[in-house]
């Protein structure tokens, strides 16, 4: 943990925010690739060789989303002083498809309302 936070003190609170908000619609597109299209395609080809490459390079894609949304997650609870709940339901929300728009959008605000 103490690496992760060293790590991103680096840089600015901006860059971090932009990654996180990028990061979370990456990881929403990646898991509609995967769940609504390759999926999907594997279902009616199910000796297609294209589709499961697809399905390969998509689902490694979206684990580089996925594991990049719960590293950002640490930094960004210090960045929107998160507390124990909030942060809770960030790391909740990476497991549940397109969860993560909504920690975006409703979770990942500097001046929240209580």
């Amino acid at each position: 943990m103490k690496f992760i936070n060293r790590f991103f003190n680096k840089y600015p609170e901006e860059t971090v925010i932009k990654w996180f908000k990028n990061v979370c619609i990456a990881e929403a597109v990646s898991c509609f690739l995967l769940y609504g299209v390759a999926m999907v395609w594997k279902r009616y080809d199910p000796h297609g060789l294209y589709a499961t490459l697809f399905i390969i390079i998509i689902g490694n894609i979206h684990g580089l989303f996925f594991t990049l949304y719960l590293l950002l997650c640490l930094p960004c609870r210090r960045i929107y002083t998160w507390d124990d709940e909030d942060f809770v339901f960030a790391l909740l929300a990476s497991l549940f498809p397109f969860a993560t728009i909504w920690v975006d959008s409703a979770l990942a605000k500097k001046d929240r309302e209580e």
